[in-house]
């Protein structure tokens, strides 16, 4: 595995699996991204927060959990299989879990979340068809 990291952030390049990942964290926030090669090649050392955030925010949302004292803690779990997606990851849990209806919701709903409608939906019909059976 190949990393690269700042303040603030870590990404890695899995050479095996050819899977780009990122995360980023502080105060209050940990967010979980598969990104691309050219996302990866972009980041560098001592850019600023602003400008990692923009950059690693382009790829697939794995996974998020906030605890910034605006309200309760959530965490939101865009890919169930984000451990194995990004193993290396040092994911923070802080607060309660969203249910799956509510971030299928968020994804259809929110434009920076378009990146995992595929895959929800596909969830979501597998889900309805055990429902079914």
């Amino acid at each position: 595995m190949i990393f690269k990291e700042g303040i603030g952030w870590k990404a890695c390049f899995d050479e095996e699996r050819g899977i780009y990942t990122a995360e980023r964290g502080g105060g209050g926030y940990y967010n979980l991204y598969e990104i691309s090669a050219e996302i990866f090649d972009l980041l560098e050392d001592g850019m600023s927060d602003c400008d990692t955030c923009r950059i690693i925010s382009e790829g697939r949302h794995l996974y998020m959990d906030v605890n910034d004292r605006c309200g309760p803690p959530y965490t939101v779990v865009f890919d169930d299989d984000y451990g194995k997606i990004a193993p290396w990851a040092s994911v923070v849990s802080s607060g309660r879990i969203w249910p799956e209806d509510l971030t299928d919701a968020a994804v259809e709903l929110f434009d920076s979340e378009k990146n995992n409608r595929e895959q929800r939906r596909k969830k979501r019909e597998e889900r309805k068809a055990r429902e079914k059976q």
